[in-house]
């Protein structure tokens, strides 16, 4: 049939914007990729270096110290606090400069808090 199409998922979506985001933002050692993946509950980020291919340090709203705040926090609230606590570990490891990766998602709501919260930290990007 000529005309007809798939729908795409919203996931499907999500990621062919990640794919051409990621055409363009690249890690180095000096200036890594700052990555956020965010799901229905809870944000996941890392910082990675993308020439020698490893992460330099990962955090979660689902890691220890935040999860304790959890319950008193809303999502956008952990997602602020959670960016401020992966600056303060990327800034122990020697990082303070990165390249932002949205992970396709619009910069809005827990990724731009997120974001935020990694400014406040000390993270330039």
């Amino acid at each position: 049939m000529a005309g007809t199409r798939r729908v795409k998922t919203r996931e499907e979506r999500r990621a062919r914007r990640h794919r051409r985001v990621r055409g363009k933002v690249h890690g180095t050692s000096e200036r890594p990729r700052l990555v956020i993946h965010r799901s229905i509950n809870h944000v996941e980020a890392q910082v990675v270096d993308d020439i020698a291919g490893r992460t330099l340090v990962g955090l979660s709203t689902l890691d220890s110290e935040l999860r304790a705040r959890r319950a008193e926090l809303t999502k956008t609230e952990a997602s602020h606090a959670a960016g401020k606590a992966l600056a303060q570990k990327a800034r122990d490891m020697g990082v303070t400069q990165v390249v932002f990766d949205r992970g396709g998602y619009v910069y809005h709501g827990r990724v731009k808090a997120f974001a935020e919260g990694a400014r406040e930290g000390g993270l330039e990007f």
